[in-house]
């Protein structure tokens, strides 16, 4: 089954003529629960990982010893889907409360340093031929894949992610593990993603609003203000006709969460690019306008959140890319 995006409720070029030249594009990945191969793209699917190299790993110290078991996660999730989807009498009995409960401990495991090997989890991978706005990679690679690792205890606050960026040519790698190394236990849920298959659909996206003119972004936040007064279910910019929400490539950035900051390449300095939003809901209240069609008489708990990731307090990560040397660092921010 393929996703599609409704039409935007209105004609925002029609309101703005000059935002004509600031139109792009970006790839909607549409990330749903199912058993993905190694050769495709995903979320939380196999990864495709030569056997014989490492497997990438976190090598910042620090606490690494308690938490959840990953198989207790995804456990958790599978019993929980059942209870609640039964015709008859759902919602869990006093058995499956405990199971339940059993499943949701923390586990703590003696004798473990901040420094032991910590495998990173595997969040995505992309394939340039799935993913029609997925940026040039070094060297003509054509498979992005995105690791991290399952601790919010990284940086100077050591409360930050880490996240592990790899590039690679999908045609020189030949066997793969057959079980790919995992974390013992893991911070939080969080951090697990449910294995996705993707239907990427490709849509037009228009810059934030605080990043065009000023003059511009006067006249639509006044434009908004009086359709706010006009109308009981207000179109705005920001959630129906500029950035889609949910996981997606390439197009701009959303900076609702923080005032937009220069996201400049570590090495070079030149102003990075958008390469994948990484977001905690595939829409929400205010997003709604932008439900595909195939799950408009599907409920919004549930379904808005498949991968079931969530980023910081449920928002979204946003990764960069050097557009000179696809090779640079990347950075990200959090929204």
């Amino acid at each position: 089954m393929t996703r599609t995006t409704p039409p935007r409720p209105l004609d925002v070029e029609a309101l703005f003529p000059e935002l004509a030249l600031y139109r792009g594009t970006t790839t909607r990945l549409h990330p749903r629960p199912g058993s993905p191969e190694v050769s495709a793209s995903s979320v939380g699917g196999p990864m495709l990982w030569p056997a014989d190299e490492p497997w990438p790993v976190c090598s910042e110290a620090h606490g690494r010893g308690q938490g959840r078991k990953p198989a207790d996660i995804r456990r958790h999730r599978r019993v929980l889907a059942a209870v609640w989807n039964r015709e008859e009498d759902p919602g869990p009995t006093d058995e499956e409360r405990g199971l339940l409960e059993a499943l949701s401990r923390e586990h703590r495991l003696p004798g473990v340093s901040e420094t032991d090997v910590l495998p990173l989890i595997g969040v995505a991978q992309l394939y340039r031929r799935d993913v029609p706005d997925l940026a040039a990679g070094p060297d003509d690679c054509d498979l992005l894949q995105v690791f991290w690792c399952p601790f919010n205890a990284h940086g100077p606050s050591r409360y930050d992610l880490d996240l592990h960026v790899r590039w690679r040519r999908s045609w020189e790698v030949g066997e793969v593990p057959a079980s790919p190394p995992e974390p013992l236990v893991v911070g939080a849920a969080r951090f697990v993603p449910e294995p996705c298959v993707l239907y990427p659909e490709q849509v037009v996206t228009y810059p934030f609003a605080g990043l065009l003119p000023k003059e511009l972004c006067a006249r639509i936040d006044a434009w908004e203000e009086e359709a706010a007064e006009d109308s009981a279910e207000p179109v705005a910019y920001q959630y129906d006709l500029s950035i889609p929400p949910g996981w997606r490539v390439g197009g701009f950035a959303s900076w609702h969460a923080t005032d937009p900051y220069p996201m400049d390449c570590p090495a070079c300095r030149t102003p990075m690019r958008l390469l994948l939003t990484i977001d905690s809901s595939e829409w929400d209240g205010g997003s709604g306008s932008w439900r595909p069609w195939e799950d408009r008489r599907r409920p919004t708990y549930g379904a808005a959140t498949p991968t079931e990731i969530i980023v910081g307090r449920f928002g979204e990560l946003n990764l960069f890319a050097c557009p000179t040397d696809p090779g640079h660092p990347h950075r990200w921010s959090i929204q």
